[in-house]
């Protein structure tokens, strides 16, 4: 490291330039406050938020802006008799009675100039719809509020009104992602808060962390708004969620692995401003890994075609390396201007050791340096059952599965579904330029799986012509997906400009995105992290095992998480964009933790020889890497209890995934396999080469110090205990 690198990292420990950082860091919050409460301007959450870029499905989206007239989007008013508790049922006359009374009120809020149709009653005689025309530039949110007001109104018993359609998704949708920002924040700050006074048990230490994920926050929505506003970043509101418990949970990693090390050098330091120059220079190289490993390894999302995927790993990480500039900086600044008495009670005394030479952590040490190959075909065995859950993962969510809590526009829509034809609720979009109009329509009209082909509108110049086509079966049906695949081959051999869309060609077009997303990005994340620990390392079998073991904590965890969505959860199916993002997120954050174990033992190696080192390395991070990960994964716990399906997934898998890392992989299954390959482990590096002294062939000398320290350990411990 050169001396300038050096200089510029321990600069926030410095007696001077302490009040330089934290200056700069005041001047910026106040600079950039402002900015960040405008994050919500520039979140996308249109139609192709959520779809691949490029699918036929999201280029009939943006066709049929071309058909919009003054901004028309319809409200389905839906009756049906449900039977109550007491078994009756209104009649068909009654129902009829109230839509007809409904459809005058609905008139005063539809868009001006147009009319309500209906109500239109169903071939069973069990339902009637009602369509409002609202005007989709003056506030289609209100104006369906009221719609629903007036339906819930004097309903007759028996009798179930919902009002649904694309109006009434886009109020649910809008009601859900209103709450999710605050819902997120405040949860998420209450889980640090309550996690960081459990770990210090200090009633002033935890605020400092608090405080520097705070600031980190503010600077990470500021700086996203501003790429987003000016370079082109994509932000959606699933994406701006993830990135607030995102900073939160690696930012207080980050802080309690700096704290940590800062504690430990003041129990040897006088001067606290020395203590912290070393804790920067000692932990910094594997926080800057750790930060860069999650970064690099989020960025790798950007070659995802699934657009939300990119937007998620772009976000993300800019999350990370704001939380990591704030943890370096205005951290270390507010630890050393506040002194010693911010650990009280527990204030770390000079010369007083800096830990208990007996802990679990130790303990632990010496069972797996007893038996390392045993351990490590154990904790093997262990997610290998595991992961076999995976195998029977039902992939795919309709729109009635995307919410934990049915909100009423898909209950609608299930109605409309059970009482009209099953494809007439969301026919597929047909889109073609008008001198291919009749060669189209004649061709989807012989396609297999057709109902009927009906032409809905053309665009003002004349030159589009969009069809409604109706499908045999219900829209989110294998069979319906069959029916779009030969549609498209149909309507493209008509017409090569021809595109075929609609909810079940978005389904299919993602579904495949999906697929081609983990063919493409999982080997560029794999290659980037392997990349990073042989940086790091200096050597190719340590990275090697390192990231295979986390691939398998992966594996694991989404077989673990499969069980609990499928038995405990009641959740129909895994969301095709989970898998994908689990493996970036589990990846990156799993070998974050191994960066943290692996930086030190590679240190206490040098200085103690390989076995010795490894049992030094796990004991010195043992408590500080599992409340690490503790903290990170009651981060992500926050999203199961939210109302998307989606994100409840990606919580819990990435929660469990964390906590795997952290139990077992961190703590038994990668010191087990360090102890059984020797200085093998650290091949072709300085370590291997027995330049730290000792023997370089594993199970000999350097296994024979672990062992007899392992010795020594227990009889120390059964001295005590006498």
């Amino acid at each position: 490291m050169s001396a300038w690198i050096k200089r510029l990292c321990i600069a926030p420990g410095g007696r001077r330039a302490k009040w330089i950082v934290l200056a700069a860091w005041l001047i910026a919050a106040v600079a950039l406050g402002p900015l960040a409460g405008k994050l919500g301007d520039v979140e996308d959450s249109g139609p192709n938020a959520f779809l691949p870029r490029g699918a036929e499905s999201a280029q009939v989206n943006t066709e049929l802006e071309k058909f919009r007239r003054d901004e028309l989007m319809p409200a389905v008013v839906v009756y049906t008799s449900e039977a109550p508790s007491d078994g009756e049922r209104a009649d068909f006359a009654t129902l009829r009675a109230k839509a007809d009374a409904d459809r005058a009120a609905f008139q005063r809020h539809a868009a001006e100039g147009e009319r309500v149709t209906g109500p239109v009653a169903a071939r069973d005689g069990a339902a009637l719809m009602t369509v409002v025309p609202l005007n989709a530039e003056d506030g289609v949110t209100d104006a369906v509020g009221k719609l629903r007001d007036i339906a819930d109104a004097h309903a007759p018993p028996g009798a179930a009104v919902e009002v649904g359609g694309p109006a009434g998704s886009l109020t649910d949708q809008v009601a859900v992602f209103d709450t999710l920002d605050a819902t997120l924040m405040m949860a998420t700050v209450l889980v640090v808060a309550v996690l960081l006074l459990l770990t210090y048990r200090s009633p002033v230490l935890w605020l400092f962390p608090l405080l520097a994920v705070g600031l980190a926050a503010v600077l990470t929505q500021a700086t996203t708004y501003l790429l987003a506003e000016y370079a082109g970043l994509p932000v959606d509101p699933q994406s701006a969620g993830v990135l607030m418990v995102l900073v939160f949970g690696v930012g207080t990693d980050y802080a309690l692995l700096l704290i940590a090390r800062y504690r430990e050098e003041l129990h040897r330091q006088a001067d606290r401003h020395a203590a912290m120059r070393t804790a920067l220079l000692r932990s910094g190289p594997a926080v800057l890994a750790s930060a860069g490993t999650v970064a690099v390894g989020l960025a790798c999302l950007a070659f995802a075609d699934i657009n939300s995927s990119r937007s998620l790993g772009l976000v993300g990480a800019v999350g990370v390396i704001c939380g990591f500039l704030a943890m370096v900086t205005v951290l270390p600044a507010l630890l050393v201007l506040a002194g010693r008495w911010v650990f009280w009670p527990f204030v770390p005394r000079l010369g007083t050791p800096a830990r208990k030479e007996r802990t679990v952590w130790s303990r632990i040490g010496v069972a797996v340096a007893r038996r390392p190959r045993r351990s490590w075909l154990a904790s093997v065995g262990v997610t290998g059952v595991l992961a076999v859950s995976a195998l029977g993962i039902d992939m795919g969510l309709n729109q009635a599965e995307m919410f934990q809590d049915e909100p009423e526009s898909v209950t609608a829509q299930e109605r409309l579904s059970a009482h009209y034809p099953s494809g007439a609720s969301d026919p597929a979009k047909v889109i073609t330029p008008a001198g291919s109009a009749e060669r189209v329509e004649a061709a989807a009209a012989r396609t297999a799986g057709v109902a009927r082909v009906e032409e809905e509108r053309r665009t003002g110049n004349g030159q589009l012509v969009q069809y409604a086509v109706v499908l045999k079966d219900k829209p989110d049906s294998g069979a319906a997906k069959d029916t779009v695949d030969a549609l498209r081959a149909s309507v493209h051999r008509a017409a090569a400009e021809a595109l075929v869309g609609g909810t079940t060609a978005q389904t299919l077009d993602t579904q495949r995105a999906a697929d081609r997303d983990l063919r493409t990005v999982i080997p560029v994340v794999l290659l980037v992290v392997l990349l990073v620990l042989i940086g790091l390392l200096r050597a190719l079998v340590a990275p090697v095992l390192l990231l295979a073991t986390v691939v398998l904590s992966y594996f694991a965890a989404l077989g673990a998480s499969n069980l609990l969505f499928e038995h405990a959860l009641g959740f129909a199916g895994v969301d095709w964009s989970i898998p994908l993002m689990g493996f970036v997120f589990l990846v990156a954050l799993g070998i974050d933790y191994n960066i943290f174990l692996m930086h030190r033992v590679k240190e206490e190696a040098g200085r103690l020889g390989h076995g010795r080192g490894v049992l030094e390395g796990l004991t010195s991070t043992g408590g500080v890497i599992t409340s690490a990960g503790i903290v990170l994964a009651a981060t992500f716990a926050v999203f199961a209890g939210l109302p998307l399906v989606t994100m409840a997934q990606m919580g819990v898998l990435v929660g469990i995934g964390v906590l795997l890392d952290t139990f077992l992989v961190r703590t038994v299954l990668v010191p087990a396999l360090a102890l059984d390959l020797g200085r093998l482990f650290w091949w072709p590096g300085r370590l291997w080469r027995g330049d730290a002294g000792g023997d370089a062939r594993p199970g000999s000398g350097d296994l024979e110090v672990t062992a007899r320290t392992a010795q020594r350990a227990e009889a120390e411990a059964e001295a005590e205990t006498v």
